[in-house]
């Protein structure tokens, strides 16, 4: 079976792939990252809760993340529009850092991948802005689609 790249045409040139033959279909995408702390940031943040001079730092990086979400076709030129059913991101500490996790559902003829790890994405690069002023050493790490279902391939890591 020979593999191709999707969103390249036949000529070398980007195309949007064309879904109007595909079933809709139930589709769900989970994706994760990660945002590491300097030891002694992360138990400053972990002390105050994590709210800052800017408010509460997980709340803030929900919120953004779900507006990316939303706004992926715009962030990414070949990504169709969808309809989406279902957003959730979860930020939960581990260790010294902070793990993203973000899931997202439709019934559409085009998956949610995308629009799961741009939520992840915009979630870190909100926590990074409303920690820089305590440490540039903040690495932002693993994003990772974990799991699709729905379209022709299920997938999970």
């Amino acid at each position: 079976m020979e593999q191709k790249l999707s969103h390249i045409d036949d000529s070398g040139n980007a195309t949007m792939v064309d879904v109007s033959d595909k079933q809709a279909t139930a589709r769900v995408a989970i994706a994760t990252g990660k945002v590491l702390f300097p030891d002694a940031v992360f138990k400053t943040l972990a002390d105050q809760e994590f709210l800052g001079k800017k408010g509460s730092i997980i709340q803030t990086a929900i919120i953004a993340g779900i507006q990316a979400v939303k706004k992926t076709s715009d962030l990414i030129p070949l990504c169709h529009q969808i309809a989406l059913s279902k957003i959730n991101i979860d930020i939960k500490p581990v260790g010294t850092s902070l793990v993203i996790t973000c899931t997202v559902k439709c019934t559409e003829r085009t998956g949610v991948e995308m629009e799961a790890l741009t939520g992840v994405s915009v979630s870190a690069l909100t926590i990074y802005d409303m920690c820089k002023a305590l440490s540039q050493d903040i690495v932002i790490s693993d994003i990772r689609l974990d799991k699709k279902t729905g379209g022709k391939h299920d997938f999970k890591r």
